[in-house]
């Protein structure tokens, strides 16, 4: 039978346009129709009249590692769906499976895990791989277990490429270890996105590195060079090209509400992408869990290693919406790009991030405050907030 949803009367809004209130025809997992008033069949109507919904693309978090007991590393099916399924309550359609610094045999169980995985229809959808380390540098190796960093090598990256069904879609790097601009180059030309990140590079490093085809930045002001008037360093190289997006984390642990407000000044919503770079701990208690073999302590200071060092987050996608709003006083259109529009341009990903007629029909429903109410992933309903 077809899948026929008709959702009328909400607050529609792309990133380029003005909002209208309309309503929206899904069919067989595209968006078919868009109007200010359609009377089509449909298997299923949603009514926003006196609700106050508002209508956004699906989110996509292109940089997460766990969520709800499960991670990327586990290198199981189950884990990746547990995965999946767990996204949709935080209104993500779509994801990057991130994988971290580990021993080679463990990355490459991870990858070639991930290269048989299909995305079932009630979960967002695995969009790629994005790799995190393991060439990155030592002083800025965050939560990464440093014993496993090594140099960049084409050679290493190619096996990973065909291992993981060439599902890579992005890689961190710090382009000034031996090798880095040779690798950034490399794999720029081969249409990887490349994402600076867990590096000393000076701001001339990081022109160069652009130069070369790099185009992000990795949770910017977390694991890199910072600010210094006299050393720019990674954090004002990032914020000033305007040729670099950088990746957010809008927790107000990994960067102060005021360091998140001078991103926007700088950037602008066509240069942020929100993330979460979560870890299994999200959704679940207090406590302690595993990443990347090491213990990570949970408490309402988030997640930290013994040492210290903050080892991902707690993040949800919609808390990191509230979030980014309460502190920059952005607009719906500013969310959209930030939350979607702009990781589907960075992914090329041609039918996301957009409500338009034929493209995908992901899509997440909000209320009033930015809280979730419903997701649809490919044109079916696959979380409600009762």
């Amino acid at each position: 039978m077809e899948r026929k949803i008709l959702i009328s009367n909400v607050t529609i809004v792309n990133y380029d346009q003005s909002e209208f209130v309309g309503s929206i025809f899904l069919k067989d997992g595209k968006i078919e129709k868009i109007g200010k008033d359609l009377h089509v069949d449909a298997n299923e109507y949603l009514d926003g009249a006196s609700k106050g919904w508002i209508v956004f693309p699906g989110f996509i978090d292109m940089h997460i590692h766990g969520s709800e007991g499960f991670d990327t590393m586990d290198a199981t099916e189950e884990a990746l769906r547990g995965m999946a399924r767990s996204l949709v309550k935080e209104g993500t359609t779509g994801f990057l499976a991130t994988t971290m610094t580990q021993s080679i045999p463990v990355i490459e169980a991870a990858l070639e895990n991930i290269s048989h995985y299909k995305s079932n229809p009630d979960e967002a959808e695995l969009l790629g791989i994005h790799v995190e380390g393991p060439f990155i540098s030592r002083r800025w190796a965050g939560a990464q277990p440093i014993e496993h960093i090594i140099e960049p090598s084409i050679e290493q990256f190619n096996r990973w490429q065909e291992l993981s069904g060439y599902r890579i879609k992005q890689i961190t790097i710090a382009p000034e270890v031996q090798n880095g601009l040779e690798f950034v180059e490399a794999c720029c030309k081969m249409g990887i996105l490349v994402s600076i990140g867990h590096s000393d590079a000076t701001a001339k490093e990081v022109e160069r590195a652009v130069g070369l085809g790099a185009k992000q930045a990795t949770h910017l002001f977390n694991g890199m060079r910072p600010f210094h008037h006299r050393e720019p360093g990674v954090v004002g190289a990032a914020l000033l090209e305007e040729r670099v997006k950088t990746e957010v984390i809008a927790d107000f642990l990994h960067s102060h509400a005021d360091a998140l407000n001078l991103a926007f000044r700088l950037k602008g919503a066509s240069g942020i992408i929100l993330i979460t770079d979560a870890m299994r701990a999200k959704g679940l208690p207090y406590g302690d869990y595993d990443l990347g073999g090491q213990t990570v302590s949970v408490t309402e200071n988030g997640a930290h290693l013994s040492i210290g060092a903050l080892a991902g987050s707690v993040l949800t996608m919609d808390q990191a919406v509230r979030n980014f709003n309460k502190t920059t006083n952005c607009s719906l259109q500013e969310l959209v790009s930030m939350t979607s529009s702009n990781a589907a341009k960075q992914l090329q990903l041609r039918n996301k991030g957009y409500i338009a007629e034929g493209f995908d029909a992901d899509i997440v429903i909000l209320d009033q405050s930015l809280h979730v109410q419903k997701t649809i992933c490919r044109g079916s309903i696959v979380f409600e907030n009762e």
